[in-house]
């Protein structure tokens, strides 16, 4: 908290002094800040009067520096520097990256987007800290019957497992994790095709996708077969092609992992289908779905029990087909320095797991909707994303608000 107090400081002393300063120390400053402040984005906006500066934490925006416009051109160029991007093209998009050291020697990726706006350039910077070894799946927030199913899944020789959600719901984190847990295993040849790669596992052969070469996931996935490896991890299956070929490798003896952008874990099924898998591949391939969603933990230095307003006991039942009782504990944060006033501290996963067994195939090859499919796992004892966050509120680890947010607003 101090150096994340002492970066702000040097900040606003240097606002206040109209900015007589080194741009190449204000650029450090803002990366060393929103590093203190657990930001995973910081946007940089130009508007008509200042340029705003906004970090990403625990998921939700939030205003935190004006600089004057003037020194807009000086930061968006030193940015463009860093990521080897060109300085004289203004009026196109670009993409680049850069590693950044702190005082601590804690090494930051940092992915940079640079647009141009009708005000000017605006710039968004990714901040990704290799923290994949501290990640374990309990960690991730997956239930004890959750947890049974994923490694009962990865023991399996072959199969798919496949992540689903919209962005930013923590997909490639669980891939990764689940990929360290089988690392454990010395055996095992394992291989992964990203875009980009995020996290370095140490005994893992890391490849690139790389447009100008054309080493697509499709490509690299067909080269990955001639790599001998047992599990392949490919970041994303976006295309008819990818999806014929890691429904193959499956097939062939390989566990496969990978990410699906879908709303819900039975959605994955007949998505498949859509990007044209034949459906006696996909009930004989896929293993798992896991569909997820991040929500923010309340914040440890500020939480108390609340009393649930009455309104909610009537809107769930209404939106979501689920009743509360009356005397149920929920609890929130109130605010504090620690949390910068916004009550939550951190994220949290909230999750549904899927398993294809004999009666989930069975609907596949009927090319049933996704919603009996959901129905048929949950007869079956699939708790879904939105049962297991309301559990979560319950035990004190995130709020009602937070839930409902993720799944209405």
């Amino acid at each position: 908290m101090s150096q994340k107090l002492n970066y702000e400081k040097k900040i606003k002393e240097e606002i206040g002094k109209d900015f007589d300063i080194s741009i190449i120390d204000l650029i450090d400053w803002l990366i060393l800040h929103a590093f203190f402040s657990r930001a995973s984005d910081i946007h940089i906006n130009p508007t008509a009067e200042n340029l705003e500066i906004q970090y990403r934490i625990d998921g939700a925006m939030q205003d935190i520096f004006k600089f004057p416009l003037r020194i807009s051109g000086e930061i968006i160029s030193r940015i463009k520097i860093l990521s080897e991007l060109r300085t004289d093209e203004h009026y196109s998009a670009q993409d680049g990256r850069f590693r950044f050291k702190t005082p601590d020697n804690i090494l930051i990726d940092i992915r940079v987007s640079i647009v141009p706006t009708y005000y000017g350039e605006n710039a968004v910077l990714r901040l990704l800290v290799d923290q994949s070894e501290e990640f374990t799946l309990e960690k991730l927030g997956f239930s004890k019957e959750n947890l049974e199913k994923i490694l009962h899944a990865l023991r399996k020789p072959f199969g798919m497992i496949l992540a689903t959600g919209p962005t930013g719901s923590g997909k490639t984190t669980t891939l990764y994790t689940m990929i360290k847990k089988l690392r454990e295993n010395k055996e095992l040849s394992i291989i992964t095709i990203e875009d980009p790669i995020e996290y370095a596992i140490k005994g893992v052969s890391q490849v690139q996708v790389n447009s100008l070469t054309g080493l697509t996931f499709a490509r690299g996935l067909r080269a990955f077969l001639r790599q001998d490896p047992d599990v392949i991890m490919v970041g994303e299956i976006r295309d008819t092609e990818t999806t014929s070929l890691a429904v193959n490798a499956a097939l062939t003896g390989h566990l496969l992992l990978s990410t699906l952008h879908t709303n819900d874990a039975a959605t994955t099924l007949p998505r498949f289908l859509d990007m044209g898998a034949e459906p006696f591949l996909v009930a004989s391939t896929v293993n798992l779905a896991i569909g997820q969603r991040l929500v923010r933990k309340i914040c440890p230095s500020c939480k108390k029990e609340i009393k649930l307003e009455e309104n909610k006991f009537k809107i769930l039942p209404q939106i979501f087909n689920y009743k509360i009782e009356p005397e149920t504990k929920f609890f929130k944060g109130e605010g504090c320095q620690n949390c910068n006033f916004t009550g939550y501290y951190g994220r949290l996963g909230i999750q549904e797991v899927l398993v294809v067994d004999d009666d989930i195939r069975g609907a596949i090859l009927k090319k049933v909707s996704a919603k009996e499919i959901k129905d048929i796992a949950v007869q079956k004892g699939m708790k879904s994303m939105f049962e297991d966050g309301i559990e979560k509120a319950k035990l004190g680890l995130t709020t009602l608000e937070e839930i409902i947010r993720v799944f209405y607003e």
